[in-house]
Order: structure tokens, then sequence, then C-alpha cells
């Protein structure tokens, strides 16, 4: 298959379990909850998104023609001689319209972890190593499982209440940054004040103001 990538870069993960951790972020072009045209998000599935993941002209972004092309254009974001154990985020968009099995194996043969952010309505390929989901009010959650359940907060339809009994290993909740940014930060920790099941999940790469 063909790979359609927005972007690759190298930098630290911004959010959630693995924040402060060096990463290449690889964001695939596409999602199935909106088409990423200001002219489509009012209607769309998912109407607050904050990324830019139409077309593949960003940075390192591109049509990779096999999962090995794809695989070594991650690698070579990754400082030679850096150490450490290389892990690649794979997002979007919606990564999971296009990472499959070959391309999963094809990033483990390079030596790298594989996490994916991942709205959780596409079932994921076997071999994944860090399963993060961020459910979206009025979707069909098929990915019920995994490492961390990222919540974006106050989100009407989908309330912490009705995804703490899922299987996964940590729950964030992460403050929705629109206008009223940070009237929601506030509630947000609140909320984990209350119910110290979910812990605050910041994008401290925005405060930073790293990609």
């Amino acid at each position: 298959m063909t790979y359609s990538v927005k972007e690759i870069f190298f930098t630290l993960q911004g959010e959630g379990g693995n924040t402060g951790r060096p990463a290449v972020f690889c964001r695939f072009a596409g999602c199935n909850l909106w088409s990423g045209l200001e002219k489509d998000r009012a209607t769309a599935q998912c109407s607050f998104c904050d990324t830019e993941f139409v077309g593949t002209d960003g940075l390192g972004g591109g049509k990779f023609d096999t999962s090995k092309n794809l695989a070594e254009a991650v690698r070579a974001e990754w400082p030679v001689g850096a150490g450490g154990t290389p892990l690649v985020v794979c997002t979007g968009g919606e990564p999971l319209l296009q990472l499959d099995e070959d391309l999963v194996t094809a990033l483990h043969s390079t030596g790298f972890q594989i996490a994916i952010e991942t709205n959780g309505t596409l079932a994921p390929p076997p071999g994944i190593d860090w399963v993060c989901v961020s459910p979206k009010a009025g979707t069909e959650l098929v990915v019920t499982s995994g490492d961390e359940l990222k919540l974006i907060f106050p989100q009407a339809g989908a309330e912490p209440e009705l995804y703490e009994d899922l299987h996964f290993r940590h729950f964030f909740l992460q403050p929705m940054d629109n206008a009223n940014r940070e009237e929601n930060i506030q509630k947000t920790v609140a909320y984990c004040l209350a119910h110290p099941k979910w812990r605050l999940s910041l994008q401290t790469h925005k405060f930073l103001g790293i990609p």
C-alpha cells in the first residue's frame, strides 16, 4: 500500500503517559471523523481537533510506496548515536486508517518502539507497544483496552464515567484547548481531585513552544 504522511519530525512527547520522552512523530494524513477542512468542521463528528493533517506537504511528509521506505524515513529522524530506545508516535488525523501489520514489522525492524494516538474507532494491528485512545463523543469505541485512555474534557456526550470501567493502565483528562481554555483547565483539575482514578494531562509542547 502507499502511505500518505503529513509530516515526520523529532521532538518531545508533550502529553499523556509519555510526556517528556523524545520521540519521532509520524503524522498520517486523513481522519475518519473530520475531513480536516474548515468548511466541514461544524458538521464533523469531531469538531475540536487542533491538528493539521490534510495533505502530505509537511516537514518530512510525502507518499511512501512501501513500509520499508516509510520506516527508513522515520529512522532517519532519530539522532545518530543518541542512545536510548527509539520511540515513534503514529498519530494523525487517524493513524489506524493506514498503520498496518507490515509497517509495524518494518518499524520494529529499525529498533523502534511504536506508540499510537487513535480515536479508538478502528481496530489496531498486532504488535503496537503503546496504545493511547482518545474517545470522541457520539462514536463507537472499538478499542476498549490499552495503555492509556486520554479524554478531552469537558466534552458533552463523552463524560469520564462512561469510560472509567474500560481496561486501560492509565486514565488521563486533558483540558479542551478552545476559547474557554483556562476555565477548562480549572474544571479538569477539579474533576481529577474529586475522582483520583483520573490524572491531569497538559499539552506541555504548547507551553514550551515546540512541535
